[in-house]
């Protein structure tokens, strides 16, 4: 391989990273909280947005819908969610409060700069442990 070939591709490579970049591809933040509610009414069905509150770094969010709680973490390169049925167990944390979503696979969902009584004013009764 000639420095020439070599040159070439790592031009190419760093190519397409920008272009990957500029494109905003592989990023899944959670900007606001109308993208929250957004995300929740898409991803499970009949669920119908209310309020949401979102974490500070874009990582997670809490929406309050019809009688549910939509749970919205960032998991790798997309958004995953889950319904929960209130009163879900807030605990407070050093950097925010934590969600215990009681399942395993989706774990704990921690909300930057989120406190208790931020959560306690969405519409649907949260209980802080």
């Amino acid at each position: 391989m000639s420095w020439l070939e070599l040159s070439g591709s790592v031009t190419a490579v760093l190519v397409l990273a920008v272009l990957a970049w500029a494109l905003k591809l592989g990023q899944s933040k959670i900007s606001d909280p109308a993208t929250a509610c957004r995300l929740a009414e898409e991803m499970l069905a009949g669920f119908i947005a209310r309020r949401a509150i979102v974490s500070q770094d874009g990582s997670a969010a809490l929406v309050a819908g019809n009688g549910t709680i939509a749970v919205l973490k960032r998991h790798g390169a997309r958004v995953a969610a889950r319904r929960m049925i209130p009163p879900l167990r807030v605990r407070e944390a050093v950097e925010g409060v934590t969600i215990d979503t009681g399942e395993r696979m989706f774990g704990p969902v921690t909300l930057l700069g989120v406190l208790p009584d931020d959560v306690e004013r969405l519409d649907a009764p949260l209980t802080l442990v």
